[in-house]
């Protein structure tokens, strides 16, 4: 049956920033496709209402609420899956984000700041997890990118160029760990996750958004996890190096931050 292939029964997964939005849709679909699951963001009661979820696919999880800014603790994600679990065979790397920042309010720190969050924690996971990956036969790591690291807007350089980043090291780690570790990553598009709140709470922005989009409307969590699925599953076993992109079909920016032109000097 073609659906067996989207399976991954009695696999072991590390989805991070699992507390909410897409890192919650991950770990739960992940779980309803035979995954025990190690969850990590800041926010424990997140968490355990997300492991509620899993258990009650039949899956085990292991909450580890931590500030996923510290690397050593990012790390010890890869130590926590095989401690509990015996093995690893997916990591699904979602936590990210910066806020958006006029270039002349864009300093070097900052620009480092989103290097660390969004890049470093990424690969920091990804090294962490390779010998027990490489234990179990392979594996699959799937990287949460965004539109912003191909298309130009203003506003969003530091997040823009470190989804960039992301999106390179994705190709380029897939190089250096086949064929036993697959790796592939998703650039989204909006999607309707508590970091989008403040947008799609107003009125004029949210339609701003879909109006902007050729699918004319904001994503969905649950679409995003369908596609990590796939990609960490052997439905997507012949894929490694690429960035899919998930953005209901977008070209440009669909959002305006309305920042205005420079002043002449």
């Amino acid at each position: 049956m073609i659906l067996d292939r989207f399976q991954v029964k009695d696999s072991v997964a590390v989805v991070t920033g699992a507390g909410r939005g897409i890192g919650a849709a991950t770990a739960i679909a992940l779980a309803e496709a035979g995954a025990d699951v190690v969850i990590s963001a800041r926010t424990e009661s997140d968490l355990n209402e997300v492991a509620h979820h899993i258990e009650s696919a039949g899956r085990r999880a292991i909450v580890v609420p931590a500030d996923l800014s510290d690397l050593t603790a990012v790390a010890g994600l890869a130590t926590a899956a095989t401690e509990a679990f015996g093995r690893l065979d997916i990591v699904i790397n979602n936590v990210g984000g910066t806020y958006p920042r006029p270039l002349l309010e864009t300093s070097a720190s900052f620009l480092e700041d989103a290097f660390h969050f969004n890049v470093a924690s990424a690969h920091t996971l990804t090294r962490a997890a390779i010998s027990a990956m490489l234990e179990a036969g392979g594996g699959s790591v799937v990287n949460i990118t965004s539109i912003m690291g191909r298309v130009s807007g203003r506003g969003f350089l530091a997040y823009g160029t470190a989804k960039a980043a992301l999106a390179h090291l994705t190709r380029l780690s897939a190089c250096d760990l086949a064929p036993s570790i697959r790796v592939n990553a998703i650039a989204v598009g909006s999607v309707a996750t508590s970091a989008l709140d403040v947008v799609v709470s107003n009125d004029e922005l949210r339609q701003q958004l879909e109006r902007n989009t050729p699918l004319r409307r904001i994503g969905e969590a649950e679409e995003i996890a369908a596609t990590a699925l796939f990609l960490a599953s052997d439905a997507g076993g012949y894929i490694t190096g690429k960035v899919l992109e998930v953005d209901g079909g977008l070209q440009a920016p669909n959002l305006d931050l309305g920042l205005p032109d420079l002043a002449g000097q």
